[in-house]
């Protein structure tokens, strides 16, 4: 059975640093960009809102759709992936309890390459740094 996925995820940068959460399941554990699945029947700008406040405590404004990226980690499954640049407009940064995120942190982006991190990351710095006018590498 096929299956496909579709996630929002903020880039949100302050100066030199990238604002990353750390995911956790019972088999990974690395950083990745705030953000995650859009409910059914949410509209993907909310989801990102929604999903950044979850995981960091912030509240975001979604300013560019900055590219789409689609991922085949598997033959039977898609995940659909949508990137916005965000601005952080309020709230402080916190830990998430009880999802699937175990805390939040800024960091230096000359120091992201050795992270232990999701592809997700590497993929939404090349869309903001290209900036592609079709939102597509």
């Amino acid at each position: 059975m096929n299956r496909r996925r579709l996630a929002a995820y903020a880039m949100i940068v302050r100066g030199e640093d990238i604002l990353l959460a750390h995911y956790v399941n019972a088999e990974t554990r690395h950083w990745t960009l705030p953000g995650g699945g859009v409910e059914h029947g949410e509209d993907p700008y909310d989801a990102v809102v929604r999903e950044v406040e979850e995981e960091t405590g912030y509240t975001v404004v979604p300013e560019v759709l900055i590219g789409v990226n689609s991922f085949h980690p598997q033959p039977e499954f898609q995940a659909v992936r949508l990137f916005w640049e965000a601005r952080v407009v309020g709230g402080e940064l916190r830990f998430e309890v009880g999802g699937s995120t175990d805390r939040a942190e800024w960091f230096p982006l000359a120091e992201v390459a050795g992270l232990e991190r999701s592809e997700v990351v590497d993929r939404g710095l090349e869309l903001l740094r290209a900036r592609p006018k079709s939102g597509h590498l």
